[in-house]
């Protein structure tokens, strides 16, 4: 068996290379990063991406050993200690990826994890300056990602959840980036196929075309709040479920190519059965945590009667 040991090092001048990054302005800049690896897999290319794009870089869980010193999902309430480090180090931005290194997740510069969605609406907003477009994400994430597409006059196409389905997607519509809202960023320049240190890079891209810190850029976005529950599956068909949350919602669009979303211009929730877990979930978002949680409530209301 054979081993490449080149692999990393030719990923990162993939994306040294894409036409929207600028190294040389990046690296003027001397961007100092706060780094969460979680011992996986991102502590093999992370640094020597920060490094080639002259970041000052301090890091915890570099050890690539998989033995998570935290719970591994790069969520906001799982980054306590990449927010602490972004304090003490007073470090633009800080970023965390999951244990295969296809997520990016990103602590301000007031050291707040801001939470993933971000990732993808503020990278699409840095792409789409270079590049017109549809952005395509899934039906579960954030409405910042349809705010940025309409502030940049493209549509924003929505796809059922999976990376694979949302890959297929923005191939067929020639799509200049999309992912999902949980950290996940899809160039096709480079592949089809979520990509942390893809992130890393526009982000950076970004903080130096908007000259102001992480924390002014994310507060000039809408602000939102999603709620998520779940709960067993019924042992009978979702259809009288989507029926009757259709007749209560009857002045919101619908969309049924994955469970079913039902939306507003300011608000959605989104009831799906997993594909992974015997669970149905429901995911809600609104200006308000109280808004997102009352859309959760009555439609888990269907749910909770066919189950009894």
């Amino acid at each position: 068996m054979t081993c490449d040991t080149e692999v990393a090092a030719r990923h990162v001048a993939t994306v040294l290379a894409i036409p929207y990054v600028d190294v040389d302005a990046i690296r003027r800049r001397r961007f100092k990063v706060a780094l969460d690896c979680v011992r996986g897999a991102g502590a093999t290319v992370m640094p020597a991406l920060l490094a080639g794009l002259g970041c000052d870089v301090v890091a915890i869980n570099m050890e690539p050993d998989g033995r998570f010193p935290r719970e591994p999902e790069p969520i906001p309430e799982n980054l306590s200690a990449l927010e602490a480090l972004v304090k003490e180090s007073g470090a633009d931005i800080g970023m965390a990826v999951d244990p295969d290194v296809d997520r990016l997740a990103i602590v301000s510069d007031e050291g707040r994890a801001i939470g993933e969605d971000y990732t993808l609406a503020l990278a699409a907003k840095l792409v789409l300056r270079h590049k017109r477009g549809p952005v395509v994400t899934n039906l579960s994430t954030s409405l910042l990602v349809e705010d940025v597409a309409r502030e940049a006059g493209v549509p924003a196409i929505r796809a059922p959840v999976g990376e694979v389905n949302v890959a297929v997607r923005m191939r067929d519509e020639g799509a200049p980036i999309g992912g999902e809202g949980n950290g996940g960023v899809i160039l096709p320049e480079v592949h089809l196929g979520r990509d942390a240190p893809i992130g890393a890079a526009l982000l950076l891209q970004l903080l130096v075309e908007e000259g102001r810190p992480l924390s002014q850029i994310a507060r000039s976005l809408p602000s939102y709040v999603i709620v998520k529950d779940k709960l067993a599956r019924p042992n009978a068909s979702l259809d009288t479920v989507y029926g009757a949350l259709r007749a209560a919602f009857a002045d919101a669009a619908a969309d049924t190519q994955d469970g079913l979303r039902l939306a507003w211009a300011d608000r959605w929730v989104h009831v799906r059965p997993s594909g992974t877990e015997p669970i149905v979930r429901v995911i809600a978002e609104a200006p308000d945590e109280a808004q997102a949680r009352e859309l959760v409530r009555r439609s888990r209301e269907p749910l909770d009667a066919l189950g009894r």
